[in-house]
């Protein structure tokens, strides 16, 4: 049988248990051989690829992201920590935005870190209101759990001084007057009202997230909260990206879940467990429990250094009905639990769906983030099969506010990646975005350094080798997704999903690893990305 294509001159990552090889050969879509048996299955038509010292390795797998959001997101003002560090920045970009926006309609900004600006707070309604006096603005902080609205925006949610809490929600106010700042399901107040994207803009972004994907080495991705910013017509956009041929990435899709979410929806229009196919597969529904630990609202059983202890989205039995319901419907559950106390909330609920009628075991149910997990919890999850689907990326961005908000202690063993893969729990690497960089190269770096983006060394002994952390980046995805026989490694059969790294992430020294690119993306084989534009 002749290749189609083989790939030599340089190493080849076939995955943690089957370590290096020196050739791969490619055949309609699936890896066909290694070292010399790939060689010598190449032939007059077989296309070839240098290396050239470089590496290649299993794509990367993307196994907690918001790819919808995040590509709707690359229209919006950009006010990310790494470009934004002052309320001056922060109000002269939305200020910039407004002028070229027409009168009345909406200005978004995304990614505003307010530990990290250099007043050590969240901008305040009337700032937006001075900078962006004819428009409605509504910007979301990094961790998405938090966001500021101005005057005009709350006028157009209905929410005034005296609008209660909402279940799982806090509306901020400061000596009985509004502040702009919307915590956990208060965001949907003003949510709600903010014009969703048409399917042509959806389907564009769709398409530009993917593309921007594979630009980094990745081959699969997923949405985590389908259905959040335009309801049901997320789907329909889906559908309309597959059709169109901008779905670059293999997809896995998670259902929002909670009561304004649209798993109920989507059961009663037919849409069931694992629907779909290889490139678009509807397999989970998403339920938040807390917030987040940089934003004060991830639920601890201990307080935070400012007091209070975060925020449950909802009390126990209402979350544990949702988790049951789900459970018996035969999704996967893929649960939202940062801090220890929302983690032990989760399975507790977790722990009481399963029964003789519907049990646990193979269904590989997730808590994402699981962030500040207890020992007792590791157990449990492992004793169900659990997974924890983490964002290393975490530490580097948010450690040091962790230690401001937590302490050392707790911080310091925050996502603990190498317990997790000592323990088997596959910890599939992953980075939220866009609460956090989707660049995998600085997942990669702390995953072997552990150290912030200020230097700050976060318990070294989590540290992983660039295998393992390859491994938890593409096989763990994959075993997330029900996929690890098909992907996830380079081994005889498996698809031919890979990334041709400019650099030996393997043999270099980590404090190199964020200067790496991806110079070729392949899926099935064929190029979905090519840096030079030698292999397209």
């Amino acid at each position: 049988m002749t290749a189609d294509t083989l790939i030599e001159g340089g190493r080849v990552f076939r995955g943690l248990a089957g370590g290096f090889s020196d050739a791969l050969a490619l055949k309609d879509g699936r890896v066909l051989a290694l070292g010399d048996g790939a060689r010598a299955a190449a032939g007059a038509s077989t296309r070839r690829i240098d290396l050239g010292g470089r590496v290649v390795i299993p794509a990367f797998n993307e196994a907690h992201m918001h790819l919808l959001p995040y590509g709707l997101g690359l229209s919006q003002v950009n006010l990310r920590a790494e470009e934004v560090r002052t309320l001056d920045e922060v109000l002269k970009r939305i200020g910039t935005a407004a002028k070229a926006a027409p009168k009345g309609t909406w200005v978004l900004g995304r990614g505003y870190d307010h530990a990290e600006l250099d007043v050590g707070r969240h901008p305040l309604a009337s700032e937006l209101d001075r900078v962006s006096p004819d428009n409605p603005v509504a910007i979301v902080r990094t961790c998405g759990h938090m966001s500021v609205a101005n005057s005009m925006a709350m006028k157009l949610a209905g929410v005034g001084h005296n609008t209660p809490d909402p279940e799982g929600g806090v509306i901020e106010r400061k000596n009985g007057a509004l502040t702009g700042l919307f915590q956990e399901r208060a965001m949907r107040l003003v949510r709600d009202v903010i014009p969703p994207p048409d399917e042509a803009r959806m389907v564009g972004a769709i398409g530009a997230a993917c593309d921007h994907l594979a630009s980094l080495g990745f081959a699969s991705a997923t949405d985590m909260n389908v259905g959040m910013t335009a309801g049901m017509a997320e789907v329909a956009a889906y559908d309309a990206a597959k059709a169109a041929g901008r779905l670059t990435q293999r997809m896995w899709q998670v259902l929002a879940g909670n009561p304004e979410g649209i798993a109920q929806q989507a059961w009663a229009a037919g849409i069931r467990p694992m629907d779909g196919d290889d490139s678009l597969r509807w397999g989970a529904v998403k339920v938040f429990a807390d917030g987040s630990a940089g934003g004060l609202t991830a639920a601890f059983f201990e307080p935070y250094i400012q007091g209070g202890t975060g925020v449950f989205t909802f009390p126990d039995e209402k979350i544990h009905d949702l988790l049951r319901l789900y459970h018996e419907q035969g999704w996967q559950l893929d649960i939202h639990a940062i801090g220890d106390a929302a983690i032990e909330q989760v399975l507790l609920g977790m722990e009481a769906a399963d029964s003789e009628a519907h049990p646990f075991a193979g269904r590989r149910h997730r808590i994402e983030h699981c962030g500040f997990v207890t020992r007792d919890q590791r157990r449990r999850m492992k004793a169900r099969g659990i997974l924890p689907v983490p964002q290393p990326v975490f530490m580097y961005e948010f450690g040091d506010l962790y230690v401001k908000n937590l302490g050392p202690a707790r911080s310091m063993q925050a996502y603990p990646m190498k317990t997790w893969l000592d323990d088997g729990a596959h910890p599939a690497a992953s980075s939220d975005c866009p609460v956090s960089t989707v660049d995998p190269f600085v997942n990669l770096f702390t995953m072997l350094t552990r150290k912030t983006n200020r230097g700050t060394v976060m318990g070294p002994e989590e540290r992983l080798t660039a295998a393992e952390a390859v491994h938890c980046y593409t096989w763990c995805g994959a075993y997330t997704q029900f996929a690890e026989d098909r992907r996830g490694t380079l081994e005889p059969g498996m698809q031919a999903d890979i990334a041709v790294l400019s650099r030996d992430v393997f043999a270099i020294d980590p404090e190199e690893l964020r200067a790496v690119q991806a110079d070729l993306t392949l899926r099935d084989g064929a190029t979905i990305f090519d840096r030079h534009g030698v292999f397209a």
